[in-house]
């Protein structure tokens, strides 16, 4: 399975695809693309591949001919740096990466249909109570950071994380030279939006803003507001015509945007990233945390929860990718031409030697 790093998260998708496919026939409700950054996902992951090959490609090119002959600089690096099975393995990852989140969003959408009326949230309340002493931690929160500008800023970096993680999905492929660290990456995030799905179904749970909104009625309107409404509006027009275009979108257990931002956090320690990213991660994983309690979208309990899909992603995308226990610095190669590519050919083993994100961009 190794041979090829991408392997598994062809298994994978192949897997959840099929079991979309098969609820939907059953339940008679069609499947659908989720829209978001960018458009439709077919469209804004190659868009966002396009663009950091652009951005690896071009200023190397610069640095290397300058401006006037930059042209022919980009068809030399072509040949000295993209062979094809490199550009089979970028899409290879980002079409399994989209198979898992397009499944994904359609099976937590199936939710109320295959678990109706059956919730937690009662439960999840009375848990959050025991573990801050008889409060709810919201309000607590509120009362500690403000309504205003905190609001604002938590509410910037929960929007945030539609974009970024398309975006750093396209990073980690078009700028590693290294195709087992793009599978191990593009694996994890698959891994969360399958290990999320079945989160929901052991342990259905609206969350605290959609189960006691009260707790929240203080709240300036923001982005976060807005994506609450519209989530209500959608979820209440699928329950009334579950085979119209509207999708159901409100789940709590267990949280996906902990989940996916400690995968990015983990896998960028492990796998040597500069310093500036790593903090930068793990200062967005705790403003990540903050929002999800802050506004209501989580209990305690589905952020723990999250982080521990996170880490057990990254594990299992390791193992699969043949990275497992690695603990890589900067600059050093540990045979990664030798596991990076299907057919072994000779010139993919120098294009598969570098083990940072930033290699190609780098030159």
């Amino acid at each position: 399975m190794r041979r090829w790093p991408y392997t598994f998260l062809v298994i994978v998708s192949a897997l959840i695809g099929l079991t979309a496919v098969v609820l939907s026939q059953q339940l008679g409700v069609p499947l659908r693309d989720p829209e978001g950054f960018l458009g439709p996902a077919y469209v804004r992951l190659p868009a966002l591949a396009f663009l950091f090959f652009a951005l690896g490609i071009i200023p190397q090119s610069i640095r290397r001919s300058g401006i006037k002959h930059a042209h022919h600089a980009v068809v030399e690096i072509l040949r000295e740096d993209w062979s094809w099975s490199r550009v089979v393995n970028i899409m290879t990852g980002l079409v399994g990466f989209y198979i898992c989140y397009v499944s994904y969003r359609n099976i937590k959408s199936y939710l109320p249909l295959i678990r109706e009326n059956v919730l937690f949230d009662h439960d999840m309340l009375q848990l959050d109570h025991f573990l801050m002493f008889g409060n709810n931690p919201a309000p607590i929160l509120h009362q500690l950071l403000g309504t205003s500008v905190t609001a604002e800023l938590l509410a910037t970096a929960y929007v945030s994380y539609l974009p970024l993680i398309p975006v750093t999905l396209g990073l980690v492929l078009t700028w590693s030279r290294n195709a087992s660290l793009g599978a191990w990456y593009a694996t994890a995030l698959g891994l969360n939006w399958v290990l999320g799905a079945a989160s929901y179904y052991i342990l259905p749970t609206l969350g605290p803003a959609f189960f006691q909104p009260s707790m929240f009625a203080d709240l300036p309107d923001s982005s976060v507001s807005s994506l609450q409404n519209a989530l209500f509006q959608n979820g209440a027009a699928f329950k009334a015509d579950p085979t119209g275009s509207d999708i159901y979108g409100i789940a709590g257990f267990a949280s996906l945007h902990v989940s996916v931002v400690v995968t990015a956090c983990v896998f960028f320690s492990r796998t040597g990233q500069r310093l500036a990213v790593r903090v930068a991660g793990y200062i967005f994983l705790l403003m990540t945390v903050l929002a999800t309690v802050y506004f209501g979208w989580h209990y305690l309990a589905d952020d723990f929860a999250g982080a521990f899909i996170g880490w057990l992603a990254v594990s299992l995308g390791a193992w699969a990718t043949g990275n497992r226990g690695r603990r890589r610095r900067r600059g050093v190669d540990e045979n990664a031409a030798a596991e990076s590519d299907e057919d072994d050919d000779s010139d993919d083993d120098a294009d598969e030697a570098d083990d940072s994100v930033g290699s190609v961009a780098a030159g």
